[in-house]
């Protein structure tokens, strides 16, 4: 009979306490791999709701302003010549280094036309690119072409148009294709058209008073993406709007602190009840012990046994607390309605971890158990039987 037959069949005898210690284990094992599971879910979660979430760069013309104040109070400011932004430039930011990056890039051409004797503002978009850089608009009709025309609700409401109606322009009748669902902001208030239609009633012939982009967000190299488009639009003002996608990857990293900081805690507890038991398993075996000093088997033989039958509890300890973590998580997206919207992939690397995690803190814990049975003295184990 092989030491590692000893082990096993000794295993098999206290299944009592080996089931203590694989409780301990999965505890500890199941509760770091929810954590870190659930941590990585919600951040590709996150991740891929902010690469819907819109445009995150705005690049205006730039302007020199001197500002007058004195004292606290504001005495205007002098602004010097703006140079526009020109639609042909706008190709050059699909030149940048991370332009795999860019989901989508929106120029708007912005200006100022009378609806029965009204000012309004009228927005000339790329319609195309708004399905992503504004997922959340809902339009009671169709977006507008050249030539037609897309209203604001406030809009539609104060002038009291509704889709299909004419509405003149500049000496042009456009035809109202669709009426924008409330937004809650300042979309409500404007009339959009096509690009060129605005570019033409405007007379701004090639010119673009803003352009919206749109970065992925996973791994956000936002920061990168605006210097670099500032190199290729040197005349242009760029600006990164991040101050949502910091606040959640900030409430998130928080979060992954406290919850490994947590798991520590439930892993500690898990190696003192592994410790705990095997030093009572050690003194309930003594005369055991003695007889195998007495045939024969040596000190490293001894804690040979303790670490093997340690070994092989921790080992399925790893793999039954990875499938209860992932399954935990699973069942608390799917207990909170998000069962059907988060996937949860199956990390090999996670799973790997886990079982050597719970083999490493099951053979800690072992390790004084196991020197003190093999320093056992063999006569006085052998006085107690």
């Amino acid at each position: 009979m092989t030491i590692k037959d000893i082990a096993i069949k000794n295993l098999l005898r206290r299944k009592g306490k080996a089931a203590f210690i694989l409780a301990g284990l999965v505890i500890g094992v199941a509760t770091v791999v929810a954590v870190i599971s659930f941590a990585d879910t919600m951040t590709d979660d996150i991740n891929h709701k902010l690469e819907k979430y819109g445009a995150n760069i705005l690049i205006v013309p730039r302007t020199d302003n001197l500002p007058l104040t004195y004292g606290g109070m504001t005495l205007g400011g002098v602004s010097f010549e703006m140079e526009p932004i020109h639609q042909s430039q706008i190709d050059r930011i699909k030149t940048i280094k991370n332009a795999g990056n860019i989901a989508a890039v929106g120029p708007i051409t912005l200006g100022t036309v009378k609806v029965d004797n009204r000012p309004a503002l009228l927005a000339g978009v790329d319609f195309e690119a708004l399905a992503v850089l504004k997922p959340w608009w809902k339009i009671n009709g169709r977006a507008a072409g050249d030539n037609e025309l897309l209203l604001g609700s406030d809009a539609a409401r104060l002038l009291g148009l509704q889709v299909g109606h004419q509405l003149t322009l500049n000496g042009r009748s456009l035809q109202i294709t669709g009426i924008l669902a409330p937004t809650g902001s300042q979309d409500d208030q404007l009339l959009f058209t096509t690009l060129a239609t605005a570019q033409t009633l405007l007379d701004k012939p090639g010119q673009v008073s803003m352009v919206e982009v749109a970065a992925l967000c996973n791994a956000c190299p936002v920061e990168d993406m605006v210097v670099q488009i500032t190199e290729k639009l040197p005349n242009a003002k760029v600006m990164a709007i991040q101050q949502v996608v910091k606040g959640r990857m900030e409430t998130l990293a928080q979060f992954r602190r406290f919850s490994f900081g947590l798991s520590i805690v439930v892993v500690l507890i898990g190696g003192l009840v592994v410790l705990v038991t095997l030093m009572g398993s050690v003194k309930e075996r003594t005369e055991e012990i003695g007889i195998f000093r007495a045939i024969g088997f040596r000190q490293r033989h001894i804690m040979r046994i303790i670490f093997i039958e340690t070994g092989l509890i921790s080992s399925l300890a790893g793999v039954v607390g990875y499938v209860l973590g992932v399954v935990g998580v699973w069942s608390g997206m799917s207990l909170f309605g998000h069962g059907g919207m988060v996937s949860l992939p199956l990390n090999p690397f996670l799973a790997v971890g886990a079982v050597a995690m719970a083999v490493i803190i099951g053979l800690l814990a072992s390790a004084y158990p196991a020197v003190l049975a093999a320093r056992m003295d063999p006569n006085q184990a052998l006085k107690t039987i």
